[in-house]
């Protein structure tokens, strides 16, 4: 077997401390990045929200599939020391280019957002994650496995310790970094222009992970190194086939019946390997329902995201962004594994309640379904404060006073008269019922033309009744993102030209507008060149305003605000409910359903089980791009609704295949054949009536 003796610590191999170190490392390389993708394909490529999801789905999918991958080189060739070292440096190499790949300034001529850069962006991301994927996916299945190696055979209770102590590494991993890169993202960096520091999100994960695969080598003298024994899924596929072909053989002719399909393979493979296979198949047949569960919980990284940036992230002393309350999840499944091991589940016994494993699974579908709920629940929330804004055949009015007295509006036929001071709120009007708004100071009357652009808002700015001006607004939705639209009203005598926060606002004439900008929450520095400056009020998540800039001299800036859209209202701990149901529901399903496939699975074949669990997540991904891509929804919470329904339904499907389902105990049906193995070896050399009488050739055996 080619094996090394690890040196022991408190009566563990030295070994797994690396191993430990390596999976802390590696998990905190790719939830890091993970976190920060969906935004960063919003934000940085510039994608819609569907195709962001999509292709976040994908990727996630892809890192699913490709374990297979790695279990079969480990298993056939490399074995899994080697394998994990080649594919963490094709990983680490993924993360380098993810991170050369949002580098703004990536050629001088270019910097400036033109297609060829955008292309060389997208490009390179691609190639960036594809390596991601094939690194984690392939090291996924080996790295547990090769801790476990580790001990010997009287250290179990040693082995079961490491698997908790390794999932608490994935877990302490994953909420560190959850925290730490969208810190890093809303940095500022650049050369040629400011933007998020998405080079630093996704460098810092790159970094850990090439200190994963150094701290693994380091322990390479340490490690106990199984060599591949061949490639059990090719033993088992061929088995499975040759059953199915001389089944379809013997179809019409007259063959004594056999239980079970697969014994059809009696023919040419032993029996011990078709009980092996069988106890699989039963395993393997359960998880087909699965993926649905999966489907649902990784949307936290994709549409519970973006459901978080139409929320407000204030928690007082703290401000949270979008992409941070995944963190909620990591948080929360730190402090629920010890909760539910050392209360729950001893309570649910002493109760007398028979909690098998499949029953656990059945509850945990169902609490994610409650999660999704939940989430449509807070979306119809948000929906209530959302701005309503007009429809192809409408237009939508406000009046901004930007003078020192109070004017009158009136909508002559409409029946509607408003005393305006400062901002008269949108109104609204059908196409075929155009406006004629007369504008009053004291006695003095203006009447603005009819110059309205069907499905649009306008703003109409009156300093006096001599200086009105109508603006056409850009927006025709609430900002996405979580970002503030600014734009400014040059009020002074002369052109200028506005930086805030390092973006401009360049040349705006008297009297006349800027478009919008987007900008993060807080305060900005608004400055005007060459001239003043001052700090902008608190930008809270998901407003506009209209900065109408009234005095800049020797004493600073002054202008009035008005705001086009209030700031989201509905708090990002609205969220909380379903992530605790969500992460409740991940407690007793994907923890007891590791737990399960292992225990239910033959000696030989867990590696085979293991790919097939994996393959589980990796259609969960691809159900969410199925349903979502072909659903197009009109209200979210509606896709809230559905995948809850779908995983309600599956969860009673698969508590039906639970109740018919009888455990096995592998060990012991693998040592009745090695008992009888031994049995037969006794017969050809001699009598076995007698074991304390062994014939000669049998005595000078070595034993």
């Amino acid at each position: 077997m080619g094996t090394t003796k690890s040196p022991s610590f408190l009566g563990y191999p030295v070994s797994i401390f690396f191993i430990i170190v390596n999976e802390f490392c590696e998990r905190f390389s790719y939830y890091g990045m993970r976190a920060i993708l969906v935004l960063y394909f919003q934000r940085f490529l510039g994608w819609n929200d569907d195709l962001s999801t999509a292709i976040y789905h994908t990727f996630v999918a892809l890192c699913y599939l490709t374990p297979i991958l790695g279990a079969l080189i480990a298993d056939s060739w490399l074995g899994k020391f080697k394998t994990i070292i080649s594919l963490s440096i094709v990983y680490t190499l993924g993360q380098v280019v993810t991170a050369i790949s949002s580098i703004n300034d990536l050629s001088d001529a270019n910097h400036d957002g033109s297609p060829d850069t955008i292309a060389l962006h997208i490009t390179l991301s691609m190639v960036g994650l594809v390596l991601i994927a094939f690194g984690t996916g392939g090291i996924k299945p080996c790295v547990s496995a090769f801790g476990g190696d580790q001990f010997e055979e009287n250290q179990e209770k040693q082995r079961n310790r490491f698997f908790s102590i390794f999932y608490l590494a994935i877990n302490a991993g994953s909420l560190i970094s959850t925290i730490i890169t969208p810190i890093l993202r809303v940095q500022e960096c650049g050369i040629h222009s400011k933007q998020a520091c998405y080079p630093l999100a996704f460098g810092v994960p790159a970094a850990l992970m090439a200190v994963a695969l150094f701290v693994f080598i380091i322990g390479s003298s340490m490690y106990k190194k199984v060599q591949p024994q061949g490639n059990i899924m090719s033993k088992v596929a061929n088995c499975i086939g040759f059953a199915i072909k001389n089944r379809f053989k013997h179809r019409s002719k007259e063959f004594p019946k056999r239980k079970h399909w697969l014994d059809w393979a009696k023919e040419k493979y032993d029996e011990r390997l078709i009980t092996q296979i069988k106890m699989a198949v039963k395993v393997m047949f359960l998880f087909i329902p699965l993926p649905m569960f999966w489907a649902l919980f990784d949307q936290q990284g994709s549409r519970w995201t973006l459901q978080a940036t139409t929320m407000n992230g204030n928690f007082g002393a703290i401000e949270i962004q979008p992409d941070q309350m995944q963190t909620v999840n990591a948080i929360l499944i730190v402090i629920m594994v010890p909760i539910v091991d050392a209360m729950v589940y001893p309570l649910i016994a002493k109760c007398g309640f028979n909690f098998t494993s499949l029953k656990k699974m059945t509850v945990g579908m169902f609490l994610a379904s409650m999660a999704f709920v939940a989430a449509a629940i807070v979306q119809v929330e948000i929906d209530k404060t959302l701005p309503v804004f007009p429809t192809e055949n409408q237009i939508q009015v406000q009046v901004l006073n930007v003078g020192n007295e109070s004017l009158n509006v009136s909508f002559p036929g409409h029946g509607m008269d408003l005393h305006v001071n400062e901002s008269s709120g949108f109104w609204t009007s059908e196409i075929n019922s155009p406006p004629n708004i007369n504008i009053s100071y004291g006695q003095q009357q203006y009447t603005v033309p009819n110059n309205f652009e069907n499905g649009y808002r306008h703003s109409i700015l009156a300093w006096d009744i001599s200086n009105i001006v109508v603006l056409k607004d850009s927006l025709k939705s609430k900002p996405e993102k979580g970002e503030n639209g600014i734009r400014f009203v040059n009020g002074l005598d002369q052109t200028i030209t506005v930086n805030m926060d390092g973006k401009l606002y360049e040349n705006i004439t008297s009297y006349n507008a800027s478009d919008y900008e987007f900008f993060t929450s807080g305060t900005k520095t608004i400055q005007i060149l060459g001239g003043c400056e001052r700090r902008s009020p608190k930008l809270e998540f998901g407003s506009a305003y209209t900065y109408v800039i009234t005095k800049c001299d020797a004493d600073g800036l002054e202008f009035k605000s008005f705001a086009d859209i209030p700031p989201n209202t509905v708090n990002m701990a609205f969220q909380i409910p379903q992530y605790f149901l969500l992460t409740c529901g991940e407690v007793v399903f994907s923890i007891t359903g590791l737990e399960f496939s292992y225990s239910q699975a033959p000696s030989n074949m867990k590696s085979v089980l293991q790919a097939g669990w994996l393959l589980t997540v990796a259609f969960g991904n691809i159900i969410v791009l199925i349903v979502a891509g072909a659903g197009q929804f009109g209200e979210q919470w509606a896709e809230y609704i559905i995948f809850a329904s779908l995983l309600l339904v599956v969860c009673f499907i698969f508590a039906i295949m639970a109740y018919f389902y009888t455990y096995v105990n592998p060990t012991e049906i693998e040592a009745q054949f090695d008992n009888d193995d031994k049995t037969k070896k006794l017969e050809k050399v001699g009598d076995v009536s007698d074991p304390y009488e062994k014939p000669e050739s049998f005595s000078q055996t070595k034993m």
